[in-house]
């Protein structure tokens, strides 16, 4: 019969709530196996027959005959009629596990892998936080509509909904998508030449993966979108910074820089900044990408949300030498949990691209694919886009009256012509470290924009999201960002 002590570690085990979902043989098998791989039942070591440890146990004996079946059939133990149970020889082999574990050492990564770990990954936020920036609203969404549409595609589709997709993404959505690019953001695409996805940051991984070998040179803007920059890094490519200015990247950089065969911008809301790219020098990118006979990144992730005039017409719309690949999201304009975004190629760049993207993930939900492309067809995207539009001018005026009125001393903000985020300079002196830890304390999430730059720093600040909370919650969160201000020590 067991030690008193290996017939409570048994027990313990089965009446652990963590295994409660187990039956009550899979509990017993995972405990007597536990007891062997930790080495207090050595190889060769007769068990309990099977109705006395039932009666041990206070359960029935096809309990324990079950898990003791199930052991012998994973070769932990032997059994003979008439014999009884013993553990396994095999178990001499089986390391043993120690009572403290080893204390954890550095796994050995690929070079490619310890970038990307030092780079750090793009954040998510499962609920916004105060002034986590890109986040919509969500609240307002039209679920009814997007719920009808979703009934209407099962209903026609049946269990077709639920199968894979093509890798390239389903054709009613990239017939919509170009339909919609079109008409809204100026661009050139048809059907052929959209490629579906998961989002903006799979579409710049598979660029930096697809189009460019590692140490080749790709410029980015300076201050640049954190996630463009560590897709590049962790694909071994060679950031070049070019500076802004108030007309977005200063194209009479171009030529001192080194040679590159990449260029990534968001010319029409550029992160962080918000400067729009100028129509001269968007010519000026396509001109430099025909002559050169390199891509242009375009990054359109929050176009939709311009709240002075009609948005400036897309850098691909303007190309006539297929050299400008065309990125957008829908995680953006309509919610993050529907994690679809999508590529206009150059019809050369579409096979290539589709096959590394099946390499990826495969494919994307048929089921939402098809349901977005009813809502894009029925207007409601239109719709729900124009609804945002106004709400989030509101709530980036009411941000910065907030600013203005509870932090002047600290902040000043850089009220962008569109966008979900709002650029914040400092003032007086305080460290931006210091401002994004203290406000991390009191459960605020600032941005800080010193990360953002290549090299020096132009501007010491944070950057404030607006979309996701309403006008009383800003309020909220100003006022309570202005006490922690408060406590912290002036510069000197």
């Amino acid at each position: 019969m067991f030690k008193h002590a290996l017939l409570e570690s048994v027990k313990a085990w089965m009446a652990d709530p963590v295994h409660q979902a187990l039956p009550l043989h899979a509990r017993l098998q995972r405990g007597l196996r536990q007891l062997i791989l930790d080495g207090q039942l050595a190889a060769g070591r007769p068990l309990p027959a099977s109705r006395a440890l039932a009666q041990s146990l206070a359960v029935s004996r096809d309990t324990v005959e079950t898990a003791y079946s199930q052991l012998h059939a994973e070769g932990f133990i032997t059994r003979h009629v008439g014999s009884g149970s013993w553990v396994s020889q095999q178990a001499r082999s089986l390391p043993v596990r120690p009572a403290v574990p080893p204390a954890a050492t550095a796994p050995q990564l690929s070079r490619r892998g310890q970038a990307m770990l030092a780079a750090g990954g793009v954040s998510d936020f499962p609920a916004p936080h105060a002034f986590v920036p890109g986040v919509p609203e969500t609240r307002n969404f039209p679920l009814p509509a997007w719920e009808r549409l979703q009934r209407q595609v099962l209903k026609e589709y049946g269990h077709r909904a639920l199968q894979h997709s093509p890798a390239q993404g389903m054709l009613p959505l990239r017939q919509a998508i170009a339909d919609y690019v079109n008409l809204e953001r100026g661009a050139r695409a048809t059907p052929e030449q959209v490629l579906v996805l998961t989002s903006s940051q799979q579409a710049l991984g598979l660029c930096a993966q697809v189009l460019l070998d590692p140490g080749d040179r790709v410029l980015i803007e300076d201050p640049v979108y954190h996630g463009a920059r560590r897709a590049f890094d962790a694909a071994g490519l060679v950031c070049q910074p070019v500076p802004l200015d108030a007309d977005g990247m200063q194209m009479q950089h171009l030529a001192a820089a080194p040679s590159a065969q990449a260029m990534f911008l968001t010319p029409s809301h550029q992160y962080p900044t918000g400067a729009t790219l100028s129509l001269e020098r968007r010519l000026a990118a396509i001109a430099w990408a025909r002559e050169h006979q390199t891509w242009i990144l375009e990054d359109d992730y929050d176009s939709e949300f311009h709240y002075a005039g009609k948005p400036t017409a897309c850098v691909q719309g303007l190309d006539a030498h297929g050299r400008t690949l065309y990125i957008g999201t829908f995680s953006k304009s309509l919610f993050p949990g529907l994690r679809l975004g999508y590529m206009v190629l150059p019809p050369a760049l579409v096979a290539p691209m589709t096959v590394a993207r099946s390499l990826q993930d495969g494919h994307s939900a048929p089921l939402a694919q098809l349901t977005l492309a009813r809502f894009i067809e029925g207007g409601h995207l239109g719709a729900h886009i124009r609804t945002m539009r106004t709400v989030y001018a509101h709530r980036r005026d009411v941000l910065a009256r907030l600013l203005r009125t509870h932090l002047a001393d600290w902040l000043e903000p850089q009220v962008p012509a569109g966008g979900m985020q709002m650029a914040c300079h400092l003032r007086g002196g305080l460290p931006e470290a210091q401002l994004v830890a203290a406000a991390a304390r009191a459960g605020i999430t600032l941005a800080g924009l010193s990360a953002l730059y290549s090299g020096t720093p132009r501007h010491q600040g944070v950057l404030m999201g607006f979309a996701a909370h309403s006008p009383m919650e800003l309020e909220a969160g100003v006022r309570r960002l202005a006490e922690v201000l408060r406590t912290l020590p002036r510069p000197a």
